[in-house]
């Protein structure tokens, strides 16, 4: 579920196919985003599931994989 509201925000805000979206993807060359759509991506992220991403280093980030991890330990934290 957490990867599947990754994915639907990264293709929101970065308007990119679905296809594009592998958990090896880096967000800055393969998908072309930059600081303020990672935060987008994030705040879209914190919306649909709830949860608080504040602690996440953006600068750490650097794959589709990572942030998902990151937002799953976020997910661990909440309960």
């Amino acid at each position: 579920m957490a990867y599947d509201v990754l994915k639907n925000s990264i293709r929101i805000v970065l308007q990119v196919y679905d296809k594009e979206i592998q958990p090896e993807a880096v967000f800055e060359t393969t998908l072309g985003a930059d600081s303020i759509d990672m935060a987008q991506i994030f705040k879209l992220v914190e919306d649909e599931l709830d949860i608080s991403l504040s602690n996440i280093d953006l600068e750490s980030i650097v794959t589709v994989e990572d942030a998902h991890q990151a937002i799953l330990r976020a997910l661990n934290d909440e309960q």
